[in-house]
């Protein structure tokens, strides 16, 4: 049998350790990762190799040859251009005449091949999947299995609410000949997005097996060292490099110390290293081949590459060291750093937690390298969140950080193009703004600054042609101290998660366009972008029934940028007006959500005190928008959402309305009547939105506020809401608390439990398992419909480690035990998982 040996992997987010050598080339106890991969083949009876190269392919032909030093036979194919993991090893497809082994070269596993290889024969499978458990799925491809193995599902790199399981592809794969058949020639193409789904339609006998051992995936840093550490631990059986000393050193050729005094295992100590006296070892340390520790210098928890000097005094703490690097005197290197080949720090120069410094760099003496950059618990490959980049403002998200991500996207998109550039009223975002503009200048993109506007004035600028993209700065509605980077592309949505990555991947590259000082982009203060989306508005209103009725209004603005131009909006149409809490009253923000019943209370009594029609409360994004009636009551968000979908359905006379799962079952009611149905979409506010874009969508909500006109712009807008309750007021004869009262009375149950981040995925697969019996749907989540159209989803939040449960039902009480009934069923499989 022939193993293929994937080895065409970039590994970007390796960098700066994967400057100057492909991924597969990356060290892990002084021997590439890919030839502990060919001895593990070995070990199980292959010695036959293809190995498939893309990137800097010449230094792993150079070092491995034809195979002849490691007692194996090894032929190379070349990708000229892309072809995906598919796409590749079609390239080698005359080589490969019968059943063979796929594994990727830049992954570190000791997995029992030869049981993978009996099972795939065992079962007659065309495909067969090696497969491991994951404590966290989402960055793989998840893959469900019946009893016998054979594959009844696949979910590439899911979400939370998709995860059913925590079984994932690992990349390695038994395959017969003909499954190449199935690959088209001259275009990039992947197993897990492509050939695998497409063999599953066809019903061709897939297969996947649960594999016991080691499996780490090195695709960041943070995962290289730890794979470092796992086989020092002797987590991974590997064949290790040296001669084992005293328990769990091991020492190389002609490396010269004295003594072992001084190190601490476990440890690999490289060929020619040189230990001076005095100088220390910690735990968890790799030497590289020729490196010099001189008396006084200190190591622990990191891996130094080859020919690295570290002076009397330096310091290296749980960092990553490339080739020939030069620490000197009193230097301080700290926990996550990763310095690039060549590179000199000067002595008593200090490179804070987690700094990358590339190739080639000189730090100068006694400087203080310092980035600001917060690694999350999820892996340093997140930024995006389920509301676009957030932290708390100037210390997750800082300034330095805003004008990267800007510079990411702006490399991402055209030279000369036009992005739009908003912020809400709060100082604090004008800082980060301003860094954002230059950032996005600094790439040569140029951009259109509206200064303070909603989210929702510069979609609508997108939206018009006006510009490629747009990024709008806000506070967080429910942590004031948090701040939130907005990115949005045509047709005036957020982006998907595709081009999410691709920013991301670019952010931790650091490789930014830079444009030459003639070509940097301009910034442009379009004046009358706002009276253009004002218009807008107008035109789409019933203006002559608003002016006809003239309703008085309370409205509270709590300081959003409308303060500053909608009152001219709202006396055009005639609408009498008080308005509360306008733009500039406070530097300081209380929590929107805490605040909102308060604020409910104060429009309620000046409702009533001036005999108004209504009141109208806007968050500080103006997204979303919750109304008061004229009794002084604040319309529950269910009540309001039928309203308007209602009233949206009655005017279209069909088409669809996008709703989220875990909205009112009475949706479909409303509109029973009116040729509109009804599409459930997935939690997340984005997801209404991108639904939004859709032909014949012709509403959109969120369960808390958040109203959507697709005609219009397919993103929350709480103006463009205001403006068709104030249509409601004018168009009927009765007030807003009877127009309330003819919509159905909605309960809706919502409760949490707490779940640690590594046994979600767990919990999600024994969900599935237990619940199978019952009518699901696994859209987000999982979604249990009852008799009676009761309903239950129980939903993974996908930025906290808790689980949602949200159960509906005729009344309060018994949604309430809807909910709490499974709730204790989710916190028994949580301490179960917890236990196991």
């Amino acid at each position: 049998m022939k193993a293929v040996v994937m080895a065409g992997g970039q590994g970007t987010r390796l960098r700066p350790l994967t400057s100057n050598q492909p991924k597969p080339m990356v060290p892990i106890v002084n021997k590439p990762t890919i030839q502990h991969i060919l001895e593990l083949v070995q070990r199980h009876g292959i010695n036959d190799v293809v190995m498939t190269l893309a990137f800097l392919p010449r230094l792993i032909r150079n070092h491995f040859g034809d195979g002849g030093s490691l007692g194996m036979h090894i032929e190379y194919t070349v990708e000229e251009i892309p072809a995906g993991t598919a796409g590749s090893i079609r390239l080698a497809k005359e080589l490969l005449d019968d059943t063979f082994l796929v594994i990727s070269g830049d992954a570190l596993t000791d997995f029992d091949l030869t049981k993978v290889i009996e099972f795939h024969k065992q079962r007659e499978a065309m495909a067969t999947i090696a497969l491991t458990t994951v404590e966290n799925p989402l960055e793989f491809g998840v893959v469900i299995v019946d009893e016998g193995g054979r594959i009844q599902r696949f979910l590439e790199k899911p979400g939370w609410g998709q995860v059913f399981s925590d079984t994932v592809n690992t990349g390695i794969y038994v395959l017969e000949p003909e499954v190449l058949d199935h690959v088209p020639e001259g275009q990039p193409y992947d197993f897990s997005h492509e050939l695998f789904p497409k063999l599953f339609d066809m019903r061709k006998p897939l297969y996947g097996t649960v594999c016991e051992g080691y499996w780490q995936d090195i695709g960041s840093l943070e995962q290289y060292l730890q794979a470092n550490r796992d086989a020092l631990d002797g987590k991974i059986r590997l064949t290790m490099p040296g001669v084992r000393l005293r328990g769990n050193i091991w020492v190389e050729q002609s490396a010269s110390l004295d003594s072992l005094d001084g190190v601490e295992g476990p440890a690999v100590i490289g060929a020619n290293v040189r230990l001076e006296p005095g100088a220390r070892i910690l735990p968890h340390v790799v030497l590289g081949n020729n490196v010099v520790v001189r008396a006084g210098a200190q190591v622990g928890g990191s891996v130094l590459g080859e020919n690295v000097y570290l002076a009397p005094g330096a310091v290296v703490s749980g960092a990553i060291l490339g080739n020939a690097v030069e620490v000197h005197e009193n230097a301080n290197i700290a926990e996550g750093a990763a310095v690039g080949d060549r590179s000199i720090i000067g002595r008593n120069a200090v490179v804070a937690n987690n700094v990358k410094i590339y190739p080639f760099k000189n730090i100068e003496p006694d400087s203080a390298i310092r980035s600001s950059i917060v690694w999350e618990t999820r892996g340093p490959s997140t930024l995006f969140g389920r509301n676009g980049v957030r932290g708390l403002a100037n210390v997750d998200v800082t300034p330095e950080m805003a004008m990267r991500l800007a510079m990411a996207y702006g490399t991402l998109i055209t030279q000369g193009s036009h992005v739009t550039t908003s912020r809400d009223t709060h100082h604090a975002c004008r800082v980060f703004k301003r860094a954002i503009i230059s950032g996005l200048n600094s790439t040569g993109v140029n951009v259109r600054d509206l200064t303070v506007a909603t989210s929702a004035i510069n979609r609508f600028d997108i939206k018009s042609g006006s510009a490629v993209g747009g990024i709008h700065v806000q506070m967080s509605l429910d942590n004031p101290e948090q701040i939130e980077i907005l990115f949005s592309e045509s047709p005036g949505v957020p982006l998907d998660n595709k081009r999410e990555r691709a920013i991301e991947n670019l952010y931790f590259r650091e490789d930014f366009r830079r444009a030459p000082y003639e070509e940097m982009g301009m910034v442009l203060y379009p004046p009358r972008a706002i009276e253009t989306y004002t218009n807008s508005l107008l035109e789409n209103w019933n203006t002559v029934a608003i002016r006809g009725r003239q309703p008085r209004l309370v409205m509270d603005y709590s300081s959003s940028a409308p303060s500053f131009f909608f009152s001219a909006t709202l006396e055009k149409l005639g609408v009498e007006t008080v308005s509360l809490n306008t733009a500039g009253a406070s530097r300081k923000r209380v929590s929107f959500v805490e605040a909102l019943p308060t604020a409910a209370a104060r429009v309620g009594e000046m409702v009533r005190a001036m005999e108004a029609d209504l009141g109208a409360i806007l968050d500080p994004g103006a997204e979303y928008l919750y109304v008061v009636d004229e009794k002084g009551k604040l319309i529950p968000d269910a009540t309001l959402l039928l309203l308007l979908l209602q009233n949206a359905a009655r005017e279209s006379h069909g088409g669809f309305a996008v709703l989220p799962l875990h909205a009112t079952r009475h949706a479909e009611q409303v509109v029973a009547s009116t040729g509109v149905t009804i599409r459930r979409t997935k939690y997340a506010k984005s997801s209404a939105m991108a639904e939004a874009t859709r032909p014949n969508t012709i509403f959109a909500a969120t369960v808390d506020g958040g109203y959507i006109y697709p005609s219009v712009l397919p993103s929350m807008d709480g103006l463009f809401a205001l403006g068709k309750i104030l249509e409601l007021v004018s168009t009927s004869d009765s007030p807003v608390s009877q127009l309330a009262a003819h919509i159905p009375a909605t309960y809706i149950s919502h409760l949490e439990a707490e779940c640690p981040w590594d046994v979600k995925g767990t919990v999600m697969r024994r969900l599935t398992e237990t619940l199978r019996e019952g009518r699901l749907s696994l859209v987000d989540g999982v979604k249990i419909f009852l008799e009676r159209s009761e309903w239950v989803l129980i939903l993974p939040d996908a930025e906290e480690p808790v689980f949602h449960v949200h159960a509906e039902a005729g009344d309060g009480t018994r949604a309430d035990q809807l909910a709490k009934k499974y709730l204790d069923t989710l916190q028994g499989l949580i301490n179960e998982s917890r236990t196991s």
